[in-house]
């Protein structure tokens, strides 16, 4: 399994776009990662980078970047609304995938060392890198920033972990680290005070403010600051003015989204902005975001207007930025901001990206892929769809309000259904196209024959696989389909039927696929046990179907 890193450097200069290039090429020039997305910001004179790849490939990536970064920014002229102290001013490793948080701080331990050492710019370790608990945290690190650093960096207690300790006046100082994956996100207010700003930016962050009493900090038993909490956890937040946009915003790190996903950071701002009143105009997202934050905000402001969540991936995505501003100030672009789509492989959903008349014709062509696996998976898509649209259009029947959960929840299950079966549709035709390639690998020697009869097998149990999953999706769905047949909406009633003969239709076509490919396989062990749990779906999804069947026809009356 691949193991991958994410790595998101902030750089001091957001407004010369040329130097900004310069950075980023260094990154794009290393094999085996991917630049995702560059983020410049003029108020802030901050651009944020966002590449991911395998361990080595990003400590070289990111090393040429910091690198390149202090050949050309000069600390000494730079000005920006965003606290800061180096030329790199930090720069987070993050692990994304077949990777442990204690394995990425070793990496980010490693490009610390080379930085310091080689490059001689101080570094500072931090989160999951920093085995000191006095200092993993960035804000203290970087309290004081470039200006105050010539002072702090002779501090024995600041001494840098690599690197000289003393100040660069040019490069400035770095700090590198291992965190989890955090968003970065602002929200925009109707107002151009930075005190109100912050005011509201202390009601929400989770270290909150200093407490006062008649102007005076109120002292505990040990002499420190007491301090009220914000009502947000995992969250760290400023207020400040964007020139730019001729407002202040509330700019907020989420450093665990599922402590606080960003739809309640964006609420919660709303509610004490309101208090003080101010009115949130909407927000902006820094760099990239998960999928699923999206997803799940997109269902959070649906189930607050009491409607169905069981739409479309697209569908959830468009409620989650209209309720939330984000593209108030610059327009959103899924395709650009998240960061599975950014990481997709395009070729893997070529045929559900066709046109149905293109789709139609790859099929018709003499291809024999797309065949009837794909299509199987396709029918059954379709049998999904259809239960999802009668759970949705039941959620929203008119004098049906106190019932609108209930076929939400339907729909999300046939949702479910339908984007697993979706992603099928092109899988049946990888495998296929799997079977050829080992088909056509050499065999002129015995272990050139036996290498060939391995991937053959190999492709072949792939092979029997996706249909049989094409099996238990459909099959699946038909509990939706039936529940909508009984209470769904009633002038929906041929949609149920329509669904059933799909969903049936789509369990035969993918068994057929899964007996012809099973003929081919060499473990006969294998082969029993997966006819016969298709024989039974098979059965069941027949015997579903007639019953679906006898009540759509009953309804339907005629």
């Amino acid at each position: 399994m691949q193991q991958l890193i994410e790595c998101v450097p902030n750089f001091s200069e957001g407004n010369d776009l040329s130097v900004i290039k310069q950075i980023t090429h260094e990154i794009e020039m290393v094999e085996g990662v991917k630049l995702l997305n560059t983020d410049p910001g003029r108020a802030t004179n901050r651009t944020v980078v966002t590449f991911v790849g395998e361990p080595d490939a990003v400590v070289e990536a990111a090393f040429r970047a910091i690198k390149k970064a202090g050949e050309l920014i000069d600390m000494a002229k730079h000005k920006g609304e965003h606290p800061r102290m180096g030329a790199t001013d930090v720069c987070p490793l993050i692990p994304i995938a077949n990777i442990s948080m204690e394995e990425t701080a070793q990496y980010a331990n490693k490009l610390a060392k080379r930085v310091g050492q080689e490059l001689g710019i101080p570094v500072y370790l931090y989160e999951a890198a920093q085995p000191d608990k006095s200092r993993t945290n960035l804000s203290v690190i970087r309290a004081g920033e470039y200006e105050g650093f010539f002072k702090k960096i002779k501090q024995a207690e600041w001494k840098p972990d690599f690197g000289p300790a003393e100040m660069d006046a040019k490069r400035g100082a770095t700090v590198i680290g291992a965190r989890d994956f955090l968003v970065a996100y602002n929200v925009n207010l109707n107002t151009t005070s930075v005190r109100r700003a912050n005011a509201i930016a202390f009601d929400v962050r989770e270290a909150g403010r200093v407490k006062k009493e008649n102007n005076k900090t109120v002292l505990d038993s040990d002499g420190k600051p007491v301090t009220i909490p914000g009502s947000l956890k995992s969250v760290k937040a400023i207020g400040w003015f964007i020139e730019e946009y001729g407002i202040a915003q509330i700019s907020m790190n989420l450093t665990n989204i599922n402590t606080t996903p960003v739809h309640i950071a964006f609420d919660e701002v709303c509610k004490k902005a309101d208090a003080r009143g101010i009115r949130v105009t909407g927000s902006e997202l820094v760099g990239l975001i998960p999928l699923k934050a999206m997803l799940d905000a997109g269902k959070y402001f649906l189930k607050k207007q009491k409607r169905s969540t069981g739409v479309s991936e697209k569908e959830l995505i468009k409620i989650a930025v209209k309720s939330m501003g984000l593209d108030e100030l610059a327009k959103f672009k899924p395709e650009e901001r998240i960061i599975e789509y950014l990481l997709m492989d395009n070729s893997d959903s070529r045929l559900v990206s066709m046109s149905l008349s293109d789709f139609a014709d790859e099929t018709a062509s003499e291809s024999p892929a797309p065949g009837g696996g794909s299509i199987s998976a396709y029918i059954g898509t379709l049998g999904a769809s259809l239960a999802a649209m009668v759970a949705n259009l039941s959620s929203h029947k008119k004098g049906w309000d106190n019932r609108w959960e209930e076929f939400s929840n339907w729909a999300e299950k046939a949702e479910q259904n339908k984007n697993e079966l979706i992603k099928l549709v092109d899988a049946d035709t990888s495998a296929f196209n799997q079977i050829m390639m080992a088909f056509g690998l050499p065999k002129s020697t015995n272990e050139e024959k036996l290498i060939r009869s391995k991937a053959i097998q190999a492709a072949t149990k792939f092979a029997i696989e996706i249909p049989f999953k094409v099996m238990q999706a459909s099959y699946s769905a038909m509990e939706t389909i039936k529940a909508m047949a009984i209470i769904g909406n009633p002038n929906s009633i041929s949609d149920a039927g329509v669904a059933a003969l799909c969903a049936r239709s789509a369990v035969m076509g993918a068994f057929m696929n899964v007996r012809i490919n099973a003929k081919d396989y060499d473990d006969k062990v294998f082969v029993a046990d997966i006819i016969k749990k298709g024989k039974e779906i098979e059965g069941q999804a027949m015997a579903l179907e007639g019953e679906i069947l006898k009540i759509v026809d009953q309804k339907i009356g005629l």
